[in-house]
């Protein structure tokens, strides 16, 4: 990574300090979702958030290292086979699609798992909403749309500015 690439090297420092602090509050967000204001959405929003900011205070290789757009779409995937893998087993196990069939004891309220499949829902939806923003993120951030000369428009890879 060149030193010119990303933004000035006090926000490098102070991104270091708190990316890893704003993906464990995003952690937080999806697990404790049903008991706190939050859930997979929010939480995986707040995931992506780190590589967004990893990608603006570095430059796009960076986030790409820890995190490639492979990697992110089988996590998209996997994150959209798990939560429809959870409605299934409530049509299965339940009677009804997606219904919560795992049993709810008063005894086991305001807990971590007292909310039946809703956490293991919110763990899919975060992993897959994280994975799903940081793609968009990045194929806007790579791509732009240049005119021909016939009228149409094409997309195309942004120039990285390296020469070979």
């Amino acid at each position: 990574m060149s030193e010119k690439e990303g933004l000035s090297i006090i926000v490098k420092v102070v991104t270091r300090w708190i990316v890893g602090f704003v993906l464990l509050f995003g952690l937080y967000i999806v697990i404790f979702g049903h008991l706190t204001p939050g859930g997979g959405f929010p939480g995986g929003v707040v995931i992506a958030g780190t590589f967004v900011l990893l990608t603006l205070a570095f430059g796009k290789d960076t986030p790409l290292r820890k995190l490639n757009s492979t990697l992110a779409s089988e996590l998209d995937s996997t994150g959209a086979i798990i939560f429809l893998g959870i409605a299934l087993l409530g049509l299965y196990f339940g009677s009804f699609f997606a219904e919560n069939f795992l049993t709810k004891l008063p005894s086991s309220y305001f807990k971590l798992f007292s909310a039946g499949v809703i956490p293991w829902a919110n763990l899919a939806i975060g992993l897959k909403v994280g994975a799903s923003i940081f793609m968009v993120f990045i194929i806007l951030s790579v791509t732009r749309v240049v005119g021909l000369p016939s009228g149409e428009k094409k997309m195309t890879r942004k120039p990285t500015g390296r020469r070979k």
